[in-house]
């Protein structure tokens, strides 16, 4: 079973995952960090998260071999995967969810952007107007 307030933010970017952490913990999210597909799979292995947020172009395992391992291994609804890169064609974006991910958005991405894709998957309440 995941935990509720974990997310496991995984980039080969070390500033997109301190933006990432600072976006999340403001929300009250634990933030563990990995810097490929590879470690992030490990990383499930050993605790899995609630929510992965999912960088696509990474070496070592990319985000779209790491999508197809970890739903390969764990199956199709949990961790909840969020992609968020630069890819922004169609055809990716199809890909992507078709390989199991849960949303996706684009970078650069802000707090708004974030908070809302959070509030769709379900991890945080809608915030009063």
């Amino acid at each position: 079973m995941s935990d509720p307030n974990t997310v496991l933010c995984v980039d080969d970017s070390r500033v997109v995952r301190k933006a990432a952490r600072r976006i999340l913990e403001r929300h009250g999210f634990s933030v563990r960090e990995a810097e490929n597909g590879l470690a992030a799979l490990e990383a499930c292995r050993a605790e899995m998260p609630r929510l992965v947020m999912l960088d696509w172009n990474m070496p070592v395992m990319d985000g779209m071999e790491f999508l197809v391992a970890l739903r390969a291994e764990f199956g199709p609804r949990e961790p909840l995967v969020m992609l968020c890169t630069t890819e922004s064609e169609f055809d990716r974006i199809v890909l992507a969810l078709g390989n199991g991910a849960n949303e996706y958005i684009m970078k650069p991405f802000d707090d708004g952007i974030v908070t809302g894709k959070l509030v769709q998957l379900g991890l945080l309440e809608e915030a009063e107007p």
